[in-house]
């Protein structure tokens, strides 16, 4: 327990168990009812990581599952309820040499066997989006495995996407619609709205993030989660993704908790002077 004062009142804030000193001293400028209910991280760097060191890229790829392992246990730790990292992308899948891919597939079966014992006693439930069926058999077989050895977890919902492209996640949601349709009356009686896309989407199960990280300093999406996202705040940080740690996660969400999240309409200050003009 430590204790932070603040204008003449002692405030007491408990800092979660597991935080080194570092992460425990940010921790504390948050505010705990104000942390978001999902945070999406588009994993990136890994490459350039490597090239740095001159290493292979698959270097980088090794490196970049400590980076996993240290960011979900400090979201875990903190209550973040939904943390969703984009792994594996459907143009990675296209556009890789297939050394880099078998590599990629073997270090994600790896990891899943490696990991669940962490995620258990992180009480970390995993999930998947994306085509996974286009994933190797063998692949798919450890995928479900591990999901179902933490299915019965209450914690956080630690989702992959992998194989994963928001545009073909959007295709998939309307032939789905449409599949649905023709089993129930036909597709003349399909109404389509905002609520029915989201609900034949991969996320289905999940709110949509509020905060969506980017590591390497890119500015952009990457055909990540483009339908969800669409009122995410966003934060971008030049951290290479295998030196990414619980403090840059925490430095994230410090900078989330700045904004000023509107959704289009207006703050409480605004409001009072547009009754007032």
């Amino acid at each position: 327990m430590l204790v932070s004062e603040t204008k003449g009142i002692h405030l007491q804030a408990t800092v979660p168990a597991g935080l080194d000193a570092k992460e425990a001293e940010i921790y504390l400028r948050l505010d705990p009812a104000r942390l978001p209910k999902h945070i999406a991280i588009i994993m990136d760097g890994n490459g350039r990581w490597a090239r740095k060191r001159h290493l292979p890229r698959v270097a980088g790829h090794r490196a970049g599952v400590t980076s996993v392992r240290y960011t979900v246990e400090c979201a875990s730790r903190i209550g973040i309820p939904s943390l969703t990292l984009y792994a594996f992308s459907e143009e990675n899948w296209k556009r890789r040499p297939k050394t880099e891919v078998d590599f990629l597939m073997k270090l994600l079966s790896r990891y899943l066997k490696q990991e669940v014992p962490t995620l258990h006693k992180n009480n970390v439930r995993l999930q998947y989006i994306g085509r996974l069926h286009e994933l190797p058999a063998s692949v798919q077989e450890k995928m479900e495995w591990a999901r179902k050895e933490t299915s019965r977890n209450t914690g956080m919902i630690l989702t992959l996407a992998l194989n994963y492209s928001a545009r073909s996640e959007i295709v998939d949601a309307f032939q789905s619609m449409m599949t649905a349709a023709a089993s129930n009356g036909g597709v003349e009686h399909l109404k389509i709205d905002e609520e029915t896309v989201s609900r034949h989407l991969y996320t289905s199960h999940l709110p949509d993030p509020d905060l969506v990280i980017r590591t390497s300093g890119e500015m952009r999406l990457s055909n990540f989660l483009l339908w969800q996202l669409a009122y995410a705040e966003i934060y971008v940080t030049p951290t290479l993704w295998p030196e990414f740690r619980g403090v840059h996660l925490l430095e994230g969400i410090a900078d989330y908790q700045k904004r000023d999240r509107r959704y289009g309409g207006l703050n409480e200050s605004q409001s009072a002077r547009a009754l007032r003009s």
